[in-house]
């Protein structure tokens, strides 16, 4: 199988003559209010700048307290309580965040998970209370992340748990996390996870974790052309973030080449014009209204 960057340098060669239209007109129209939900779920802060330069990312997080690391100008830090071993440094590092700007504050990471926050929903609940609602007057707080996990106590069961035991923890929106196969299941799983939220008045739901389980890199790429104008559409839909902004992942193509961005961003008009499909996800992303 030829590769895609043989395939690009080829076409850069044989073009290397032609004088190249004006961009398409999707780099330079004003991006619609809908893009504000998508945003970057990063672990070096430095790679978010990948995807921000056509504005169709708006926040970031880092599944931690405290921003490692400086994102590029616009785009909120979104600090995370992900478990108890974040418990004694919390209240500092979400100080430094509120006062930096950030106006969200994301509950636990995976706590029907064992090997992510592992917290019954009760203690989840309380917890919850006493680290997370104490902030209501000056952020908007988000539930803690499920998983997708249909296995009984886990998932939505576990939030709808949760729910149950917290209902003056004042959260405003609810967050799942999903893997899978196939788009109908993600859009079906989305829809069940705004209704469970919907039961709870809690009318936004934030997708901060999906992505597909396996796959190629084209697959991938189909699977976000689909999923994200219909989250884009979805009033319920609050915020969301595919996994993730990292080489091999959401920025695989990004990282390639030389690592010059400038001219990265060339191969993206270049594509575009000439009408060659995106495969790698983290272009569709990129270059998506």
């Amino acid at each position: 199988m030829v590769s895609f960057t043989t395939v690009v340098t080829a076409g850069l060669l044989a073009s290397s003559s032609l004088a190249l239209p004006h961009a398409h007109q999707k780099f330079h129209q004003k991006r619609s209010s809908s893009s504000s939900k998508r945003g970057a779920a990063y672990n070096d802060a430095s790679l978010v700048s990948t995807l921000t330069s056509t504005g169709t990312v708006s926040w970031a997080y880092d599944w931690n307290d405290a921003n490692d690391g400086t994102l590029p100008s616009g785009i909120e830090y979104v600090p995370m309580l992900w478990g108890s071993k974040m418990f004694d440094g919390w209240s500092s590092a979400v100080e430094t965040a509120l006062s930096s700007g950030s106006s969200y504050i994301l509950g636990f990471n995976e706590p029907d998970m064992t090997s992510q926050a592992d917290m019954s929903a009760s203690d989840a609940a309380t917890y919850y209370k006493q680290y997370i609602t104490p902030y209501a007057d000056r952020a908007s707080l988000v539930t803690p992340a499920v998983t997708s996990s249909t296995d009984s106590g886990m998932g939505l069961e576990w939030m709808a748990s949760f729910l149950e035991a917290c209902t003056d923890c004042n959260a405003t929106a609810m967050a799942v996390h999903w893997y899978g196969e196939a788009a109908s299941d993600f859009k079906s799983f989305v829809e069940q996870a705004i209704e469970t939220a919907s039961n709870y008045s809690i009318s936004s739901v934030w997708i901060t974790e999906f992505g597909l389980s396996s796959g190629t890199d084209s697959e991938a790429a189909s699977f976000i052309e689909e999923v994200v104008p219909w989250l884009d559409s979805q009033s319920a839909v609050g915020r969301y973030a595919y996994f993730y902004c990292a080489d091999g992942y959401l920025c695989f193509f990004l990282l390639r080449l030389d690592g010059q961005r400038t001219r990265n961003f060339f191969l993206f008009h270049f594509l575009d014009l000439l009408d060659i499909p995106f495969p790698y996800p983290c272009m569709w992303w990129y270059t998506t209204t």
